[in-house]
């Protein structure tokens, strides 16, 4: 897509969020007035009939305007730098935006405003790779037989294994970067929509990484996927459906590491959806329960940890907290690892067992449920204490680990 292309679809968008909110004030406005209203004498219902008329054709007329308003801007933007100026999506500020965008509303921007949505690839300085044996030869000149792949999390995009949210670990490098140096492994970082379901990007980065290693230069002997917070979810299902279909990457899988995943859901997600249902109950708050109810269906994947197309096809997604995710198994030919922080230094801590690492509780991201429990080894896990979500995402200590556990058998030996 062009940068006109982007520009206009970015004004669109705009305007109908803009035209949502005034919607959205425009009917409490209307309940807050019925409610009114029946208490008054009928002598009076003539005047706010009138009334009625009058409010409906301002809201009409800020609403047009509004919507015209931030196409208009978004053309004059477009135009002021000139066709051949980077798309948004090309710059640091465009793209952290964009990956909020999709994240929060991803199904719905795919759906029609396509030049926004962020499409599953493998990325590499900032620009998508394409699945053919000369241009994945040119983005990796150094690939090896063993590759480690790396899946973001929820509004994020792959610039986030990057960043700093806590001390810098030893020498200020990405994981990565250090397992390149370390370990020998080709690190492999993916992009993608995290506002689609967990189940659709699972059978996209599926057909993804078999491309990539039908294309890779050399032949590939091992694949470790490092999923964080939704990553890991995304990674597991891209496993289960690359299994299912007999696909050579996820034969060439020995390891899968997950920082901080909701594996039995999110409270965040759980509690935004009661809050949701309780909105809903009377008609002066039923508007702003459109607010949280046009989160992404991503999003509410994270309620209970959805990974496959049955925890969700055929169901209401606003249904009630009830808890449809299927236990999906993991691959019998590989090892799993978690990594799951709390903000105490003790994870019976109250507010460890409350908070966790602020996102994402203990037992979710180590797997444990009185329903659901997945199978990781006892040792095979690690609690992080004294830190927040994001922290695991360039850690000393996580990547200690995660040394320690990609590392060949004759290495960690």
């Amino acid at each position: 897509m062009n940068r006109n292309d982007e520009m206009r679809a970015a004004g669109e968008l705009a305007g109908e969020a803009i035209g949502g909110v005034v919607d959205i004030v425009e009917d409490m406005h209307s309940a807050i007035s019925e409610r009114v209203e029946q208490a008054l004498p009928p002598v009076a219902r003539p005047v706010t009939a009138s009334q009625r008329v009058v409010t409906e054709a301002v809201y009409m007329a800020i609403d047009v305007g509004q919507r015209l308003l931030a196409i208009g801007v978004a053309d004059v933007l477009a135009r002021r730098n000139g066709p051949a100026a980077a798309p948004p999506s090309q710059t640091p500020l465009g793209a952290r935006l964009g990956a909020i965008v999709n994240g929060l509303w991803g199904d719905r921007v795919a759906q029609s405003y396509s030049a926004l949505a962020t499409r599953m690839a493998v990325r590499v300085a900032g620009q998508d790779v394409l699945m053919a044996p000369d241009t994945v030869a040119a983005a990796f000149p150094d690939a090896g037989p063993r590759l480690v792949v790396f899946v973001h999390g929820l509004v994020q995009d792959e610039t986030a294994w990057g960043q700093r949210e806590c001390e810098p670990p030893d020498d200020g490098r990405p994981y990565g970067e250090r397992l390149r140096e370390d370990l020998g492994l080709t690190p492999v970082f993916v992009r993608y929509n995290s506002g689609l379901r967990v189940s659709s990007n699972g059978q996209s980065l599926s057909a993804l990484l078999d491309d990539l290693v039908a294309a890779w230069p050399v032949p590939v002997e091992e694949i470790s996927v490092v999923g964080a917070s939704m990553g890991g979810l995304v990674a597991r299902s891209a496993c289960h459906y690359g299994d299912r279909d007999g696909l050579a990457w996820a034969a060439a899988v020995r390891k899968v590491v997950t920082l901080g995943t909701p594996h039995v859901g999110a409270p965040l997600e759980q509690g935004a959806h009661v809050i949701d249902i309780v909105l809903r109950v009377f008609p002066e708050t039923e508007p702003l329960s459109r607010i949280l109810g046009s989160r992404s269906v991503g999003v509410k994947d994270l309620r209970y940890g959805n990974l496959v197309e049955e925890d969700w096809l055929g169901y209401d997604p606003d249904e009630l907290l009830t808890d449809r995710a299927t236990m999906v198994p993991f691959l019998e030919h590989a090892t799993y690892y978690f990594v799951a922080a709390t903000v105490t230094t003790d994870a019976d801590h109250p507010a460890g067992r409350l908070l966790g690492d602020g996102l994402v509780r203990y037992a979710s991201a180590s797997g444990e449920h009185q329903t659901r429990r997945l199978p990781f080894e006892h040792d095979n896990g690690f609690h992080l204490t004294g830190i927040h979500h994001l922290s695991m995402l360039n850690n000393s200590v996580v990547y200690d680990k995660l040394r320690h556990w990609l590392a060949p058998k004759e290495v960690a030996a």
